[in-house]
């Protein structure tokens, strides 16, 4: 067993080629961080934060991801989910996954895809790379807050599991 980190480093990165230009500004990022920075208060844990927008180019994403998730606890990404010729996201996190995390991302599609059958076009993945969380979520807010309100509900008990902390009630 091992213990969980005295402050969880989290990595925020935005895909988008407009954003990247200075087109738009970056909405999901700073959604993202909002609502990780406010659950990381709540538990008492203490967390850093940070956002980068990079374009959706899969050998930037790589050498960020690579270079990156042996100094973070968790990644998440915005941007480069869906089925367009620059969605790139997961097809590169993908292949650097250690352990894939499939329930959570079904569960969003289901849940979403009920009312909205757009939202289960959506690739997104979540996994473990190395002793790194990853969640690919899209690129819009309205997305993000469905998607990380969805991730929040089991990311506590996804870091005890991932850190061999056994939280299950012995009978």
């Amino acid at each position: 067993m091992m213990n969980l980190p005295e402050k969880f480093r989290t990595l925020i990165i935005t895909l988008s080629d407009r954003v990247a230009e200075g087109e738009y500004e970056d909405l999901s990022g700073p959604q993202v961080k909002a609502m990780i920075d406010e659950y990381f208060n709540q538990l008492e844990w203490r967390n850093e934060s940070e956002t980068i927008v990079i374009p959706d180019d899969k050998s930037k994403l790589r050498y960020l991801i690579n270079e990156k998730s042996h100094d973070c606890n968790i990644i998440i990404t915005t941007g480069g989910t869906g089925l367009g010729p620059r969605d790139i996201t997961v097809d590169v996190v993908k292949g650097l996954l250690d352990i894939e995390i499939p329930g959570i991302m079904d569960h969003i599609r289901i849940k979403y895809g009920a009312e909205k059958p757009n939202a289960l076009l959506s690739r997104s993945v979540a996994g473990i790379i190395g002793k790194c969380l990853i969640y690919t979520l899209p690129g819009s807010v309205k997305a993000v807050s469905e998607y990380m309100t969805e991730i929040l509900k089991t990311l506590q008990h996804t870091i005890y599991m991932q850190y061999g902390i056994d939280v299950h009630q012995k009978h």
